[in-house]
């Protein structure tokens, strides 16, 4: 019997069908093991050693791997076949080897670029030893990850309280969003107009834009004011014109190759509306075999490529069904060769491809992402392989009899569709292209102006980088691999230093924050140029042609020495410089020769960066006698943010004053107390939707009588209130809370209607904090224990509950297209990093408080979970443990 470990146990059950009773597959569930969260996982003064440690899920494979191996004939690592999965290999072998399991046992590595029968069946007669080249490159990108991401992050911790994390790729991307935020607001705009006509030639009339003015050629911004375009438009009106040219050229449009793991994802995010992340899961999905009659067969080839090439067998598949489908003239005379553009030839695999084109998209029922993803890969591979298209050209120049005046109207016609009637690439930015169809126009022939218009227009900024367009950039730029750029969208959404707004990248204060202080003290390791060069040299690492350890000692040597030189600055020292660096954005300039940084409630402080416990925020320099906060940044349009406390009215109840107030997590309304009584000031703050240009005193006084009283529930006789929190408005009763849709609701709101959200909350079955309305999917029951799962959605997005576990929907995914494999796996990951209950351990005797919270930290230092104790114990075990998931995530996505 024969032990093969492959990634993914839905590629498991596939391949084992192919293999035959004398295989055993057994899936690794990715990586085994890891370097554990903390320090000294890499050890720069011990050359690099690095220390791997697997979690509770990677020892349960690790378990079942080696009781397989142990009594089998031999093993066949059979992981994916990049950089990662010989990584994946590597690890088992590893540890397989100090298990002791291997002992005189065959030990081969074979790889597939489709989960196909053939496919495997032909890697399985040709096994080969794995690539140590290509292992050394991953140690060294994994170290290097690590390296910057646990020694950066604590720097970024101790002098910007508030930031999340940096890392070697994460903070680049982040850099080339701030940066073009940046380009956007220091963009000037620029007036221009232009002047265009109907004419006629003795045909149907067409459209000529206005290029000549007075005998000269005008250019964009000649005329750059209403009085020159209405001048140009009369000579235009007052003119005869002639047609002085036609002329018409052939052209021809190629098509694109077909999708590497980057283009994937663009086309993906431009067609599909996709994220990076969910066009690789459907991917993964799609590669990993779908049931078609009774067999799982995968439908693309492997996903994380840079590859373009395509197997000969596969393209004389796509030449077949291209004559068959569209016909001989749709066929070039020879097949199309794409070349890879990747500089390293080792991780330059085939490109995505359907595994067989005879599937044809509208044949397989599949679930609606996958569909849609298919499609467009099966799209662009047929279109790969087309002939050209061809189009023709048509330039026609008027002339007026002096001279003076000239039009040019332009115009395309295509000849014949070729691959256009299959599939076009998509564009990023539409850019003006003439594609309109021009009449049978003679030369010569004298024409005549129907209609003139002169049409204002201004400059645009270059736009916001959506997904697409990022990711061609990253790619342009060299920063990153094109399988990693999922993976660090999401972090940088997660950390919340960008947001997403109309499918474009907008950088978060605490993102600007971030590069700001990274530009200031480590410029060098997020310059695009040396990021780009790090790939460099790891692709040198994965061809054999530079040792991973000493590349590690080169970076490491400098790195270490800035991060040392900046540790001893000041917190002082890095405000005052992100103050000079962050100013244009942090104190805008007014507009009435005043100085920007002058505190409006004293008249004397200046306005400076501050850091506090939740991070960054504006603060007066006369504190603790001015008191002034606010926001980092103002909203558009919104200038009252920088406005001083603002006395909206006297509160008729209580005869004291109502005030309109700025703090550092935004504007709020707040009613003193009676003298001398002792009491907290009345305080709320503005829900979303209200300005502080729209508050008047009406509207303050009813915020500061929340939360109210709705009424007695008829069940209970328990009391009903409606209020706002930090998550909006809401209905309370008896611990459980129901969301409203907006702030308005919550001051009239009745009795019945908070009683049919309340119940409808219950019978989502969330948890007061977490609940929801109703369930957003119901999966099913479980494979293990037959329990339901659903995803919900709480306070917090969406996420799937099983049991006593809750896991998060990812960022990005659509929580009602989640299948059950993808919430098993969700939800396993929840469990091995201490999520829902685990069986209670037996209480140990009753000790004294101090010897409790020795143990207490013995365990958790140990990493297991502790036994089920007094109070008292819970804190000492979990403090040590807190930072381990932020240090983890503060290096996980460098």
């Amino acid at each position: 019997m024969i032990v093969v470990v492959v990634e993914s146990p839905a590629k498991a059950k596939t391949i084992n069908k192919y293999l035959g009773s004398g295989y055993t597959v057994l899936a690794s569930y990715g990586h085994i093991r890891d370097l554990p969260s903390k320090d000294g996982s890499v050890e720069p003064d011990n050359d690099f050693a690095m220390h791997w440690e697997a979690d509770a899920k990677g020892a349960k494979r690790i378990g079942d791997i080696v009781d397989a191996v142990k009594g089998a004939d031999g093993v066949i690592l059979a992981t994916d076949p990049d950089r990662e999965g010989e990584a994946i290999s590597w690890h088992v072998l590893e540890v397989l080897q100090k298990k002791k399991a291997i002992k005189d046992k065959t030990v081969q590595r074979v790889t597939f670029n489709a989960i196909t029968k053939t496919s495997v069946l032909d890697a399985m007669a040709h096994p080969r030893d794995i690539d140590m080249e290509l292992v050394e490159a991953y140690l060294a990108r994994r170290a290097l990850d690590y390296l910057v991401g646990f020694t950066l992050s604590p720097v970024l911790w101790r002098k910007l309280p508030g930031s999340r994390s940096a890392g070697r790729v994460q903070s680049v991307c982040l850099r080339l969003i701030v940066d073009r935020e940046l380009e956007i607001e220091r963009f000037k705009t620029q007036e221009y107009w232009s002047v265009e006509a109907d004419v006629t030639a003795g045909a149907e009339p067409f459209v000529g834009r206005l290029v000549k003015h007075e005998g000269k050629k005008l250019t964009k911004f000649d005329l750059n004011n209403e009085g020159s375009a209405l001048a140009a438009k009369a000579a235009v009106e007052k003119a005869t014109f002639k047609v002085a040219a036609v002329e018409k050229k052939p052209g021809k449009r190629s098509p694109a190759p077909p999708f590497t793991t980057s283009t994937l994802q663009q086309e993906a995010s431009r067609k599909l509306g996709f994220s990076a992340q969910r066009t690789m899961q459907a991917a993964q999905k799609l590669y990993e075999g779908i049931d078609i009659g009774g067999e799982t067969v995968g439908l693309i080839t492997y996903m994380r490529t840079d590859g373009v090439s395509v197997e000969p067998e596969g393209i004389a598949e796509a030449r077949s069904v291209i004559g068959n489908v569209y016909g001989a003239p749709y066929v070039p005379e020879t097949p199309r060769y794409y070349k890879a553009k990747a500089k390293n030839a080792q991780e330059a695999h085939e490109a995505i491809r359907p595994t067989s084109l005879n599937r044809n998209p509208a044949s397989l029922r599949l679930e609606p992402d996958l569909a849609r993803l298919y499609e467009l890969i099966w799209k662009r591979m047929i279109a790969s392989q087309m002939e050209s298209a061809r189009i023709e050209r048509t330039t026609v120049d008027l002339e007026s009899a002096d001279g003076q005046t000239g039009l040019r109207a332009t115009g395309q016609v295509v000849l014949f569709p070729g691959y256009l009637a299959v599939y076009e690439e998509g564009r990023d930015d539409e850019g003006d292209e003439d594609s309109a169809r021009l009449p049978i126009i003679e030369e010569g022939a004298t024409a005549k102006v129907l209609d003139a218009r002169a049409d204002q227009h201004f400059t645009e900024p270059p736009p916001r980088y959506s997904e697409a367009s990022l990711v061609k950039k990253m790619e342009e730029l060299g920063i990153g691999r094109p399988s990693t750029y999922a993976s660090v969208l999401t972090v940088l959404r997660d950390r919340e230093y960008v947001r997403m707004d109309k499918q474009r990248f907008i950088p978060e204060d605490k993102g600007r924050l971030v590069t700001a202080f990274l530009e200031q003290f480590f410029r060098r390791y997020v310059e695009y140029d040396f990021t780009a060069a790090l790939e460099e040299q790891l692709d040198l690492v994965s061809d054999g042609k530079l040792d991973w350890k000493q590349f590690l000692r080169d970076f490491w040597k400098d790195f270490h020495a800035a991060v040392g030189e900046i540790a001893e600055l000041r917190t002082t020292n890095v405000l005052d410089a992100l103050n000079e660096s962050l100013g244009p954005h942090i104190f805008p300039d007014k507009g009435d020769g005043s100085d920007p940084r002058l505190c409006p409630t004293c008249g004397t402080g200046m306005l400076s960066l501050k850091v506090g416990k939740f991070g960054a925020f504006i603060g007066c320099s006369n504190y603790p006698e001015c008191r002034f906060t606010r926001q980092l940044a103002t909203s558009e349009g919104d200038g009252e943010a920088e406005a001083a406390d603002k006395e909206l009215g006297i509160n008729p109840a209580t005869g004291r004053a109502v005030w309109l107030k700025n703090g550092r997590f935004g504007p709020y309304v707040e009613e003193p107390p009676a003298a001398d009584s002792g009491d907290k000031p009345k305080r709320s703050s503005l829900p979303k939707g209200w300005t502080p240009a729209g508050l008047d005193l009406e509207k303050a006084l009813r915020l500061l009588s929340l939360p109210r009283e709705v009424g007695k529930h008829p069940d209970d006789g328990k009391v009903i209130t409606a209020g706002l929190g930090r998550f909006g408005p809401f209905v309370l009763h008896d611990g459980t809370y129901a969301n409203l849709e907006n702030p308005e609701e919550v001051f009239d709101i009745g009795l019945n209607r908070a009683v049919v959200l309340l119940a409808d909350k219950r019978a989502g079955g969330g948890r007061p904090q977490r609940g929801q309305a109703a369930a957003l999917a119901e999966l099913g029951n479980h494979p293990e224990d037959g329990k339901p799962v659903r995803v919900l959605s709480g306070r917090f997005g969406p996420y799937i509950k099983h049991g006593d576990t809750n896991a998060n929907v990812p960022k990005g995914a659509d929580p009602a297209a989640l299948t059950m494999d993808e919430a098993v796996v969700l939800l396993a990951d929840r469990v091995a990093k201490g999520g829902g209950k685990k069986p209670v351990k037996k209480a140990a005797a009753k000790k004294a408080p101090a010897a409790k919270t020795a143990k207490a930290k013995a365990v958790a230092a140990d990493g297991a979970a502790p036994a089920k104790k007094a109070p008292a114990k819970k804190p000492a075990a979990k403090k040590p443990a807190a930072k381990k998931p932020a240090a983890k995530k503060a290096a996980a996505e460098a």
